[in-house]
């Protein structure tokens, strides 16, 4: 990321939060796998975003006009033994050189300079919660000022979710995001098609997650999520990521993987037949799946309500599962009665970003938002017929399909990032026949 985009950012943030108001944002915690060995680290997204420092064991703190910089970044020091064993630290010379701080200092000295900085502020901008320890140390901090209101230092008077701020800047990406998004897919999708290319009968449902992961890692990426890779009865559990079982011929396969470029999450979601082609059943619910998250993609016009993509879907599968047989009875009123979630559950999408489910309110004073331009979300439609669930057709037992694509909003037509990757029935078996 540029340095003048993350400097864009906070410099926005800073005049949301006003000359009365500084915010305090911690980065991630490094989390222990087993006895000395961690998980991989991923930067808190918040932190990431209005920082791009790429270590633990840091806090920013943004201070409107403060005389020493309203970007102040407390971080780790350089340590020569550690960086032989952990790798390089950037340290307060780093933070200002390479991410822009104003000032700087070690992760150590934050008690000592948190008060004066939070002494002439009315509000200070904090999510409680994600980080308990943090949080019980401002609790703390708020203390010590009460106490020290003899000596003309006051605490501040409310402690405000910076969610209501930053998220809100977080949900309409720039240019510069959705070009960074627009990559993932990319690359996201040639992971799928390669996927869809090396499936037959016989492999593992691991063996395909592999494919995807190398093509991820072949391009500097890490996945977004735990891929999910669903052969037969598995494709009709939402969250499947064992990946363990054998695809077998006759069935379909779900697969749900996207590459994280940048800190910017990809999402994409394709079924297929494991033996190259469709059964009768298998494309007359494909097709009906298709034609909702069409129909849904339609409804991401500017001004149009947050809900009428799912909507539409439901409407679509609700009128084809009637027309299946699979529900019987007036379609207004099987949607009334939510008939349609035994086989349709979800819903029709999520916003998109840094985080796969990324944030932003999804309503406004009770009511459903409305689209604006660079707002990104998915749009994934399903059916899920497990033989589990009472009134299931024998012809469609155990058969899973999703179709999901993420798309940017603009103020013309809808931009599907994940174009990249078939999704038409015949494109797939000519793909896979290849």
């Amino acid at each position: 990321m540029s340095t003048e985009e993350l400097a864009g950012r906070r410099a926005q943030l800073i005049r949301a939060i006003g000359v009365d108001g500084i915010a305090i944002v911690p980065a991630a915690v490094e989390r222990v796998r087993n006895r000395d060995v961690h998980y991989p680290f991923r930067q808190d997204s918040d932190f990431q975003y209005l920082t791009g420092f790429p270590e633990p064991e840091a806090v920013a703190v943004f201070a409107p006009g403060h005389s020493e910089g309203e970007f102040m970044l407390f971080c780790r020091p350089r340590d020569r033994e550690r960086e032989i064993w952990d790798g390089y630290r950037q340290g307060p010379e780093g933070a200002i050189e390479n991410y822009g701080a104003d000032a700087a200092q070690v992760i150590g000295d934050l008690d000592s300079r948190i008060l004066e900085l939070l002494g002439s502020r009315k509000r200070v901008y904090y999510n409680l919660g994600p980080n308990p320890e943090l949080d019980r140390r401002l609790i703390g901090w708020l203390g010590q000022l009460r106490a020290m209101s003899r000596r003309g230092l006051a605490a501040p008077e409310a402690v405000v979710s910076l969610d209501s701020v930053l998220h809100e800047m977080r949900l309409r990406k720039s240019p510069v995001e959705i070009e960074l998004m627009r990559h993932a897919a990319q690359v996201s999708a040639a992971a799928h098609v390669r996927a869809m290319q090396t499936c037959r009968p016989g492999r593992f449902e691991f063996e395909l997650a592999a494919e995807i992961h190398n093509d991820f890692e072949r391009h500097g990426m890490v996945p977004a999520y735990g891929s999910i890779v669903g052969g037969g009865a598995n494709g009709c559990v939402l969250h499947y990521t064992e990946n363990r079982d054998e695809l077998r011929d006759g069935t379909l396969c779900l697969i749900d993987a996207g590459g994280e470029h940048q800190g910017y999450c990809a999402d994409i979601t394709r079924t297929f037949p494991v033996g190259g082609r469709f059964s009768g059943e298998q494309r007359a619910v494909y097709d009906l799946v298709l034609s909702a998250q069409e129909a849904a993609i339609a409804e991401l016009q500017v001004g149009k309500p947050w809900d009428a993509p799912h909507r539409t879907a439901v409407r679509v599968l609700t009128q084809g599962l009637k027309d299946l047989g699979v529900l019987q009875g007036d379609v207004d009123a099987l949607i009334e009665d939510e008939k349609y979630t035994a086989f349709y559950m979800h819903q029709t999408g999520h916003w998109l970003g840094m985080d796969v489910h990324d944030v932003g309110a999804y309503k406004l004073e009770g009511q459903w938002r409305r689209f604006e331009a660079g707002m990104v979300l998915t749009v994934e439609p399903g059916l899920y017929f497990s033989a589990q669930t009472p009134g299931v057709p024998a012809r469609f037992a155990d058969m899973g399909i999703r179709i999901e694509d993420d798309v940017a909003v603009t103020a013309a037509m809808p931009d599907v990032l994940t174009r990249d990757v078939p999704k038409q029935a015949a494109e797939i078996e000519a793909l896979m026949a290849a």
